[in-house]
């Protein structure tokens, strides 16, 4: 995925509203015609059936369209294509498709109509939260409506006993920590983007963060949802029980990047606030040092909150952007946090602290409050954003490798780079090996973009290589669809799609995203003696 300094990245998203007639600000994700920049990648935007030109239904548009505005407020659908415009991409701005319909509704009731519309009628939609996915999971369809859900942001219930949050999808991740610190407790998955991405969208993408080490994902902390299916159909997944009987709908659908339906309330687990909080900066002279602090560290059974790494580039990206004021000449830095009881954290303090020395580490500063703390992670929170001060363009990169593999994968980044002469700065969370490789490159030189996508994905053949993963936290979307066979067998993606359509027999839902090419569903799986007509054409595959 790449970005434009200046545009697009996790962290600056503002939520975008419905333009001039609305009071929400533009995201700043969205260009105009002179800056949006070229469209690279494998889907050009309003040019395949993944993005909706091929398919257009304008009489099912149009009575979609009716639905709308007899359930909703004329504010609240939108149907200019300047206005619709402000919506053509989410955080990853180089794919862009201007939607055929917007709708923000504010109720269960209304998403609900205008879903069942859509069924009705085979108009492809696709869910939309605040629009800082990084991986093109809510671009829009050209024959298709856009379902936005940031004007359902009620925070319908905080129940401190339960220690849960009942909350809509629109609500600002952080906001949740805010509903639940007076009670004493907190919402532990924390993106960088978690000061403006949305709770639904978290569902949808399984988003991560910095603490996931410890806490775990998105999953780990929903225990229900009120969900409203492809067919239009409300229903309740999970609840405020830690697990219930049955088939685990909920976990199917938390990380299915909208494909399943749309959340209109989600249960979350609220974690109590810790007694104390440490947090650590080690600077390394180089990230084989850093690498080895923090597997040393994992394998004495010590279990911080996070640890996080940024190497030399990604440093000084940071220090021209917020002068975090990180170790001179460090080759990397870790950021270690430890949580919990006192005396636990004292104890652990001491191990790793340690573990820091042994390997090499030559400076440790430790923050002695709140404003320290807030100073330490200041610099890896902004490192996305901070790499436009060194670059005018970039591709973050989202892949997983075994913790052990982090040297081996780094020098092998490091040779990719050196070869190639594509700049590449780390950060990533070490602790459980989820890389965020930054691919740095000049997009008015010839060649340069490509160069850099080419780096960007021999990055991601090495992640698979190793073991890992194309995507932690990011999403697979529509810009990592290509890759999920180099992942998976066609087996595999055939159950995969079994599960869609089970679903989402029309596949309206998010269509053309996760998988590489759109299935069919209700094809029995296995060889045919004659194709159908649309794989004929080269539009689907059948599986």
């Amino acid at each position: 995925m790449s970005l434009s300094a200046g545009r697009a990245r996790e962290g600056n998203h503002m939520e975008p509203g419905p333009g001039a007639e609305g009071n929400d600000p533009m995201t700043s994700a969205h260009g105009t015609e002179t800056t949006a920049g070229p469209i690279p990648g494998n889907v050009a935007p309003e040019d395949t059936t993944a993005t909706g030109e091929r398919g257009a239904n304008p009489e099912g548009m149009a009575a979609v369209t009716r639905r709308a505005r007899e359930v909703l407020a004329p504010t609240n659908v939108i149907t200019d294509r300047t206005r619709l415009r402000t919506y053509e991409c989410d955080g990853l701005a180089n794919y862009r498709v201007t939607p055929a319909l917007v709708v923000l509704p504010e109720t269960t009731e209304q998403l609900a109509a205008v879903v069942r519309a859509c069924a009705e009628h085979l108009v492809p939609f696709v869910a939309r939260g605040s629009g800082t996915g990084l991986s093109g999971g809510a671009l829009p369809r050209a024959d298709g409506v856009l379902v936005v859900t940031s004007r359902m942001r009620a925070i319908r219930e905080i129940r401190r006993a339960d220690q849960r949050a009942i909350v809509e999808p629109g609500v600002i991740n952080l906001d949740v920590t805010k509903a639940a610190t007076s009670s004493g407790y907190y919402y532990a998955p924390d993106p960088s983007s978690q000061q403006i991405c949305s709770i639904g969208g978290n569902l949808a993408e399984n988003s991560g963060g910095a603490h996931c080490l410890k806490y775990g994902f998105t999953t780990n902390h929903v225990v229900g949802a009120e969900f409203v299916t492809p067919a239009g159909d409300v229903v309740q997944l999970g609840g405020l029980a830690t697990d219930a009987p049955g088939y685990d709908l909920l976990g199917v659908v938390v990380g299915s990047e909208g494909t399943l339906g749309v959340a209109t309330s989600v249960t979350v687990r609220l974690v109590r606030q810790p007694e104390e909080v440490r947090t650590l900066l080690a600077g390394f002279a180089s990230t084989d040092d850093a690498g080895g602090a923090t597997s040393a560290i994992i394998g004495a059974g010590i279990v911080p909150a996070a640890i996080e790494m940024m190497d030399a580039l990604a440093i000084e990206a940071a220090e021209a952007a917020v002068h975090c004021n990180y170790p001179d000449g460090a080759g990397a830095v870790l950021v270690i946090e430890l949580d919990g009881a006192s005396i636990e954290v004292e104890h652990e303090f001491r191990e790793v602290e340690r573990h820091c020395n042994e390997h090499g580490a030559f400076e440790l500063r430790v923050a002695t409050d709140a404003t320290e703390r807030a100073l330490i992670w200041r610099g890896r929170k902004s490192a996305f954003a901070a790499v436009g001060r060194i670059s005018p363009d970039y591709i973050v990169q989202d892949g997983v490798i075994p913790r052990t593999a982090l040297p081996e994968v780094l020098r092998a980044i490091a040779e990719l780079s050196s070869s190639s002469g594509v700049r590449v700065a780390n950060v990533f969370h070490a602790g459980d090996g989820n890389l965020h490789p930054l691919v740095l490159f000049d997009d008015s030189v010839e060649g340069a973009g490509d160069a850099a996508e080419k780096v960007s994905g021999a990055i991601l053949d090495l992640c698979i290589s190793h073991g890992g993963s194309i995507t932690g936290e990011h999403g697979v979307g529509i810009d990592k669809a290509a890759y999920m066979p180099k992942m998976f067998t066609d087996e595999d993606l055939d159950t995969m799609q079994l599960v869609r359509c089970a679903f989402d027999p029309n596949a309206i839902a998010n269509p053309g995203k996760v998988f590489p090419t759109p299935r069919l569903c209700g094809e029995v799986p296995g060889r045919k003696k004659r194709a159908h007509p649309l794989v004929e054409a080269g539009l689907a595959e059948a599986f």
